[in-house]
Order: structure tokens, then C-alpha cells, then sequence
């Protein structure tokens, strides 16, 4: 049933009767995009089932995470001499209004590196363990917040040459904060201790990719009762030992570059997207050792695959939408297709499930909510009239929303 699957994956951050779990994670508490909110209104335009608005200072693309009646997230604001102040926010979950907002890291517009034209200097999602926030701009730095946006530790002493700036959101594990630095020069993936961060363990990646480059953030998966961090790169995707760093099982995939898709996990798989240029999903068992190409990919899938956006794994089906808006549904254990339907616009935010819908939100501002099922039911289209790149957060009968220059509340006016 689809209300025992969701309440299955829902475990983490349960707040006790009557309130449904909080977002404290890219993609929520499953780092997979699942919810057991409800009430969540399927309609909505820029004065349509609206709470509040409030104008977003500076730039990012980082997505909304929600804990404590706040909502959390980053942001880069240019200055007059055009360097970025990337800072962290705290926004009332309930009025709207920023409480506060603190800068975490200067960036000198004399030797910063050329960002993509679809990113921003604040692209990686906040992220809390319920104690601490935590923040992240890639190779400018990470940082631990408490929740009135004092300092607790910086670290910005993690080197590599990135390419179209930063990108993967870390993930917490243990008392470690993981993350993975895929940049022009060296590869690897580092572990910080979330109370101090300093460096736990660091572990090279070993690639044979012609373009060496990747954004992805890890997944924590618990296989045979042992958690495994798993880290999509160029050319290859690992999976690591989180008191070690160290590598048990890795799958090649060529020249695979630029991986952007988180993983999703479930049905005993793994399911990774490879990036440019020509991506493939591969299903992947995370039950070997080594080098597992030739013995453990269940299945493999190589038309309309997302290189941005992340998949969706909901009960026996697997979602995804391609960036250029082609949505696709499999099932998820035989990769066997289900439907195809354009959507249309461009596609870099991850759908979203949440009270029997779907949400596919473009990067126009068009949301596609659908029905999951064998079968494609568009349920309503939706416009802002912003850009937006980031994913959505949701709680108990609203939707969090991050556009261009503002963060929307969406709930149905009868709330």
C-alpha cells in the first residue's frame, strides 16, 4: 500500500502525533524526495493558494530545508566591488519574514572561477542534524551554523579546481559530514567531523574519464546492516565505508562526466544516472566488493535520462524527467518502460512525491503535478513567474518554494 511505504521511509526526523516529519535534507528526510505530508494543494499560481512571499536577497540555487517553524537556506549576494558574500538565512516558516542572515564566506571576484550560466555561487542545500546547520559552496568552503546563525567552525581548506563553480550538497553520517570534490585536477571524496571540521578521512578517486568533473551529492544506503556512502563521479560511481573512507564496490561507466542526479535506493538497487555526454541509468545491486561492472548492474536504461534532475523512486515505479522536459516512467525492478509524455521547458530540480502527487518543477517556474502510476494523469500545470532551479520542500499542507529572487509559501486558501 502507498501510505506503508511512505510511512516506512519517513523515520527519521518525526516530530510526534499530529506533524508530519520536517525537510532537513536535499530531498528531504530520505535524501530521495519522498514525503508523508498531506493537504498539499495541487494548484497554485502567483496569487493562487499563496501564503506569503518574501523577496530572496542575492542569488541561489540551493534548495529550502525546513526545521523548527524555519525555513533554511543559502545564498550569494554580489557586492560592489562584484565579490560574493555567501551567507546562510533563517526565514519564519509561519509569517515569511527573514530572522536572520549571516555571511559565512567572502569570495574574491579576483580569483574566482567561472560558474555555469543555470548555476549560482550557493548551488549546494543546507542541511541539519537537528543540533547544527550546516552549509556548504563547494571549493569556497563549509561551514557549521547553530540555529541563530552564529559560527560554530569554517573550513576552507579543501582544495581542488572546480569547473562551472560548486555544486553537491554533503550528507551526514555518524558524526561525519561527506561530501565529494570531483574538479579539473584531483578527485575525491573527504569526511569532516560535523563538531569540529576537520578532516575525519579523505579518499582519491581513480578515473579513467576524459572530463574528470562532477556535482554529485552521495546517498547513504544500509545494506546488510552496514551503511555504505554512495558517490556518483566522472566515469565511475563508489560506494564507501563511512568510518574509513574507504572504497567497497565501484561500477565504470566511460567518460560519464558532470554527474549532477543524486542516486535513489530501493527494491535492493541503486539507480544512478552517469551525466554527459550520452547518460544511461544503470541499476546497480550494492551487495559486492571491488569492481562490480560486469556482475552486479541489474539493468540499464539509455533514452531520455535526466543529467540534472534526479530520479524518483515511489512503491514498484521509477520517475525521471529529462532536461529538455521528456518524463519517463519505469518499473523499477526490470527497468521495462511504463509511459513517455513531454512536459515541456527545461528541467533541473527533482520531483517531488507528497500526498498522492507527483511534482515536476521546471526551470520556467511551471510546475507538472501528476498521479504515480502505470499510467501518465496530469493532475494540473502550474506558473510562477520566476526561474527556478531549486527543488521544492514540503511539509504538513504547504509547499516551500525557492524562485529566482523569492521564496513562495504555497497552501490552499482554506487552510
Amino acid at each position: 500500500m502507498r501510505s506503508h511505504f511512505v510511512a516506512c521511509l519517513v523515520v527519521w526526523f518525526w516530530v510526534g502525533p499530529g506533524r508530519t516529519e520536517e525537510w532537513p535534507d536535499f530531498r528531504g528526510p530520505t535524501g530521495q524526495g519522498i514525503s508523508s505530508a498531506t493537504k498539499i494543494p495541487a494548484t497554485w499560481s502567483d496569487t493562487e493558494n499563496v501564503a506569503w512571499k518574501t523577496p530572496i536577497p542575492g542569488s541561489g540555487w540551493s534548495s529550502p530545508i525546513l526545521f523548527q517553524g524555519r525555513v533554511y537556506l543559502t545564498t550569494a549576494i554580489e557586492q560592489p566591488n562584484r565579490d560574493q558574500s555567501l551567507a546562510a538565512l533563517a526565514v519564519d516558516l509561519k509569517t515569511g519574514k527573514i530572522l536572520w542572515q549571516k555571511e559565512v564566506f567572502r569570495q574574491d571576484a579576483r580569483t574566482a572561477p567561472r560558474i555555469h550560466r543555470k548555476a549560482s555561487h550557493a548551488n549546494p542545500t543546507p542541511i541539519t542534524d537537528g543540533d547544527k546547520l550546516f552549509v556548504h559552496f563547494g571549493h569556497q568552503g563549509t561551514a557549521c551554523l547553530d540555529f541563530e546563525g552564529n559560527i560554530v567552525w569554517r573550513n576552507n581548506r579543501i582544495r581542488y579546481a572546480p569547473v562551472h563553480g560548486n555544486g553537491g550538497t554533503p550528507v551526514l553520517v555518524n558524526d561525519l559530514l561527506v561530501f565529494s570534490c570531483d574538479g579539473s585536477d584531483k578527485q575525491f571524496v573527504v569526511a569532516l567531523a560535523k563538531d569540529t571540521g576537520q578532516i575525519e578521512w579523505q579518499t582519491n578517486r581513480e578515473t579513467s574519464a576524459l572530463k574528470k568533473f562532477a556535482f554529485c551529492t552521495p546517498l547513504v544506503i544500509t545494506v546488510d546492516g552496514r551503511k555504505q556512502i554512495v558517490s556518483p563521479g566522472a566515469g565511475l560511481v563508489a560506494a564507501y565505508d563511512p568510518r574509513s573512507g574507504k572504497e567497497i564496490w565501484r561500477v565504470r561507466y566511460g567518460n560519464g562526466y558532470s554527474v549532477v542526479p543524486r542516486p535513489v535506493f530501493g527494491h535492493g538497487l541503486v539507480y544512478v544516472c552517469t551525466g554527459f555526454d550520452t547518460a544511461k541509468l544503470l541499476a546497480i545491486r550494492p551487495t559486492g566488493k571491488g569492481d562490480v561492472t560486469d556482475s552486479h548492474v541489474a539493468w540499464s536504461y539509455d533514452t531520455g535520462i535526466p543529467r540534472t534532475s534526479s530520479l524518483l523512486l515511489f512503491e514498484n515505479e521509477l520517475y525521471m524527467v529529462s532536461d529538455f522536459g521528456v518524463a519517463q516512467c519505469l518499473d523499477a525492478k526490470s527497468g521495462r518502460l511504463l509511459w513517455r509524455e513531454r512536459l515541456g521547458g527545461g528541467f533541473s530540480a527533482s520531483p517531488l512525491y507528497a500526498d498522492g502527487k507527483i511534482f515536476f518543477p521546471a526551470e520556467n517556474g511551471v510546475c507538472t503535478v501528476i498521479r504515480p502510476g502505470k499510467k501518465f494523469v496530469r493532475l494540473a500545470r502550474n506558473t510562477l513567474p520566476e526561474r527556478t532551479f531549486a527543488s521544492f520542500a514540503v511539509m504538513d499542507g504547504a509547499l516551500i518554494i525557492r524562485t529566482e529572487k523569492h521564496l513562495y509559501r504555497i497552501q490552499s486558501s482554506d487552510k
